[in-house]
């Protein structure tokens, strides 16, 4: 996967073969991200990568995430059970999301015509991050890592895929990424064990 942004933009995230070709997603919606990315810097956010994609931050959190598909190009809110969505716009990225966190957009123009609300999404997620407030704990859900929620937050494949995992499959990624000491090595390990959860197996399994 990448770690410059400007990749993310010219050659895409890095996950596929279509990597760097006319064919990567990025390339197909570029005028509609490159509104979007004009969009999350106008409102003073920090740009960034994680987990291949640009994810915006402020105060220190993470506030939203960008995307692009083949069908689709995306911008996904960060702790999303926050967002109060008036214009009911959020939209869940699987059927095992808890919350709708994500914007779709199926036309490069859409992110243009929506630039008010999107703008309206970023200043209320800052507001939250200012604070420091957070959404409550889900006490059904495992006990998750702020570093693997936030991955599933951003990548709705992952996401599906963890939640159809066995419990102990689920708690084989809790224990190992707990028994990392830095943020940066939990990042890493989950970009390592991406693949592997995709394909249904324990952090353990080969």
């Amino acid at each position: 996967m990448i770690t410059d942004i400007e990749d993310f933009f010219s050659k895409g995230c890095g996950r596929c073969d279509r990597f760097d070709t006319p064919d990567c997603s990025t390339r197909l919606w570029a005028d509609g991200l490159g509104k979007l990315r004009e969009i999350c810097l106008s409102a003073g956010l920090e740009e960034t990568v994680k987990w291949g994609h640009p994810c915006y931050m402020h105060a220190g959190r993470n506030i939203a995430i960008m995307g692009a598909y083949q069908n689709k190009f995306v911008v996904g809110f960060f702790n999303a059970a926050l967002m109060k969505d008036p214009e009911d716009v959020l939209e869940k990225p699987g059927p095992n999301t808890q919350h709708a966190n994500t914007l779709n957009f199926t036309a490069s123009q859409q992110a243009a015509m929506m630039e008010a609300t999107i703008r309206a999404y970023l200043d209320e997620a800052k507001g939250y991050a200012e604070e420091g407030k957070k959404p409550p704990k889900n006490t059904v859900a495992p006990d998750l890592p702020d570093e693997l929620a936030e991955a599933l937050d951003a990548d709705g494949e992952l996401a599906e895929a963890f939640h159809a995992l066995t419990p102990g499959r689920q708690r084989s990624y809790v224990i190992n990424l707990n028994g990392a000491k830095k943020s940066e090595t939990r990042i890493k390990r989950i970009e390592k064990f991406r693949d592997k959860i995709i394909a249904g197996k324990g952090a353990m399994e080969r």
